[in-house]
């Protein structure tokens, strides 16, 4: 195996410091000179470089720098999707031979190799790092008929060293046919694309989406010996969707090798019929939605300033009719209720797609594979994912587009019970509201219910097989009915018509959903690192104001049950366990010391921003700089796992004038509970404070 001079420097230079560490030379010279007084006859002039060997390996030498030289081999990371059979993914710098897989010798395979990437000129002037630096990366994230990759992380770089192998299995679904090996011309007629997405983590562990491509691999049917070469000019997301910012070079290779390969002209006939006919039945649909909206408009001209969105922008700034981002959505074992799949979507990171200059909101609805792989995005993401999640539980679930206050466009969920019962979740925050609607016959004395939710007006509703208009006089939510059978209140669109472009297979544009992954978080270890470093970071500011700091370690260990009955109450809406957690501290609270919480969500996992962000709420900053005789402090941190590796933190407040002083710290992935306590006469009683979310 050949290296590159700088690589092969650099395990030099860690041989030759793990040789030193070892005392490795001095033992040499010992052995040296005892072989040349003892086995030397007195006619040789010099020792031999096997007579050395020999020596060296009868004293040990040898077998004891071999057990101090640890050689570890390293395998790309594959993330764990749900599905029957596991996905194959390996990295393999040399050999192309097929290692310590769960090969079917009975099923045909596509190998696919990312050799190289080049051209990445954003990063043209980036450093080189070095050994042990933390820097940027780029991860290789691939979906293919319900098999998920994750490349190996990789340094940003002009050229990025990527040299990543996956497996991905080629079956058919239907037709019965799904255990016979698939041959060529049953290869063709799948048009299912590898979606590859591209994402750059910074040094603080912020996520980036760089580029979605989708790769047509059905070239390599038609080449010599079922393997072809090729490069994918991967391009820019949003308003960069037409500047290439790099290229991959890619190799396809067919296994088992196929016993007959199709003709070229054969495999560009297949496309570009399958084109041809995806465009006829986009322009289709385009004439269709043209001819509805200027229905629509006839009922009533102001009906032109709703927010009815028939089309919508993804990150590659194709425009695609809405109803094809929603399908309905299984999680298996992953998530096992409507409200956990709330909490889990809510957990996911919320950013807005960002903009070059002003100009207002950049529309940017992302495909689900660039959503979870950047575990964040627009309020409109969310929708789209949690109504999806909720069609396959069987709810009737449907996405609303509408404005919240001050007339901010917005996106949520709502579900129709079967007794009529309107629900809207708010997939940002995993609250539910029920909605009443406002009756404007009754009289002005009337007591009206008062709504709690924040919407203001909603212009449409849809899934992925109906599409609404809101064509009641007024748009607003509070006196809106949400009886979607009747055509005077809400104009459909044919359902015929979203089935022929937005139906599974309907047309080849359509990205295919992909499964959600297991979480690859280890509970106990990030909760014991998380815990550390917030203890670390208190520790630290208490002493640059000259504070010493003591922690309490039974004191942390009590607040366990706390933690899990806040999530418990999160994903359940129902509090239990809460008269246990406050006998247990009323029994460790010494006499005349005093309690205080403070409640503080978070949806990241770096501990000196969540600290940062304490440090912001006078309230929190209060308790970590109190001062007094007694004081103690404690810290708990507990992880809880959700699909995607998502992950939030609670720091939930309260306030008691005769408890103990604290803070706590929590989260989806890690939840944390800090508290401190301190004398009585040095706390005032205050009163309890709404949750702040952050």
């Amino acid at each position: 195996m050949s290296l590159p001079p700088e690589k092969a420097s650099e395990l030099k230079q860690l041989i030759h410091q793990q040789l030193s560490k070892m005392d490795v030379h001095s033992r040499i010279r010992e052995i040296l000179a005892d072989t040349i007084r003892e086995e030397l006859a007195p006619d040789q002039q010099q020792l031999s470089t096997e007579d050395l060997i020999k020596a060296l390996r009868r004293r040990g030498i040898i077998d004891d720098v071999m057990k101090e030289l640890n050689f570890v081999t390293d395998n790309a990371n594959q993330e764990l999707p749900l599905s029957p059979k596991q996905p194959v993914c390996f990295t393999d710098r040399q050999s192309t031979l097929l290692k310590k897989t769960n090969i079917d010798p009975t099923r045909r395979y596509l190998y696919l190799q990312v050799l190289s990437g080049k051209a990445f000129l954003e990063h043209l002037q980036e450093p080189e790092p070095l050994p042990g630096q933390v820097c940027s990366t780029f991860t290789l994230c691939l979906h293919f008929r319900n098999q998920r990759f994750r490349s190996k992380p990789v340094p940003c770089a002009c050229e990025p060293d990527f040299h990543d192998g996956f497996l991905l299995e080629v079956h058919r679904e239907s037709l019965g046919d799904g255990t016979r090996m698939a041959d060529s011309t049953t290869m063709l007629s799948i048009s299912d694309p590898v979606h590859m997405v591209l994402i750059k983590t910074d040094i603080f562990g912020e996520t980036t989406l760089v580029a979605s491509y989708f790769l047509e691999w059905r070239s390599v049917l038609g080449s010599e010996n079922g393997v072809t070469n090729l490069t994918a000019e991967l391009m820019g997301v949003g308003t960069e969707s037409k500047v290439s910012v790099g290229v991959l070079n890619i190799k396809l290779e067919m296994y088992p090798p196929l016993n007959q390969t199709l003709s070229q002209e054969v495999v560009s006939t297949q496309l570009a019929l399958e084109h041809q006919k995806t465009a006829e039945k986009e322009r289709l649909f385009l004439v269709y939605a043209k001819q509805w909206w200027r229905e629509y408009l006839q009922i009533r001209p102001s009906h032109n300033s709703r927010l009815v969105k028939i089309f919508a922008q993804d990150e590659n700034g194709i425009n695609r009719p809405v109803c094809s981002f929603v399908k309905p959505l299984r999680a298996g074992r992953l998530l096992d209720t409507p409200r956990q799949a709330a909490r889990f979507v809510n957990v996911l990171g919320y950013e807005r797609a960002p903009v070059i200059g002003g100009g207002g909101k950049q529309e940017q609805w992302c495909t689900l594979l660039a959503f979870l792989c950047r575990n964040k995005g627009d309020c409109e993401d969310h929708a789209n994912l949690l109504c999806s999640l909720l069609l396959g539980y069987g709810l009737e679930a449907f996405v609303c587009v509408g404005t919240k206050a001050k007339g901010v466009p917005h996106a949520w969920v709502m579900t129709c019970g079967t007794d009529g019962t309107i629900t809207f979740w708010e997939s940002l925050t995993g609250h539910r509201y029920i909605h009443k609607s406002t009756n404007l016959d009754e009289p002005p004395a009337a007591e009206q219910p008062k709504p709690l939710y924040p919407y203001r007006t909603i212009g449409c509703v849809f899934n992925h097989q109906m599409f609404l208009g809101n064509c009641q006089p007024s748009d607003s939510v509070e006196t809106c009915v949400f009886d979607l059978n009747d055509e005077s209140k809400w104009k459909p669109m044919s359902e015929e018509a979203i089935k022929s472009v937005c139906a599974p297979g309907a047309t080849t544009s359509l990205p295919p959903f992909p499964p959600l992954c297991a979480s690859t978080i280890d509970a106990s270890v990030t909760s014991n690192e998380i815990e550390m470093q917030l203890r670390l970071l208190v520790s630290e500011h208490r002493k640059d104001l000259g504070l010493t700091t003591v922690w309490e370690d039974q004191l942390s260990y009590l607040l366990s049950p706390a933690l899990a009955s806040y999530e418990f109450e999160r994903t359940t809406s129902i509090s239990a366990g809460n008269e246990e957690f406050q006998d247990a501290i009323r029994r460790a609270v010494p006499d005349g010391h005093t309690f205080k919480g403070f409640p503080i969500h978070f949806v990241y996992r770096n501990a000196r921003r969540a600290f940062a962000t304490c440090l912001r709420s006078p309230f929190c900053e209060e308790i970590i700089c109190c001062r007094g005789d007694q004081v103690r402090l404690a810290v708990r941190v507990r992880v809880f796992t959700y699909p995607e590796s998502a992950c939030a933190v609670n720091v939930p407040l309260r306030s008691n004038c005769l408890g103990m002083s604290g803070i706590n710290l929590g989260c989806i992935g890690r939840l944390c509970y800090l508290k401190a306590m301190l004398p009585e006469k040095l706390r005032a009683a205050q009163p309890a404070l709404p949750e702040y979310e952050a």
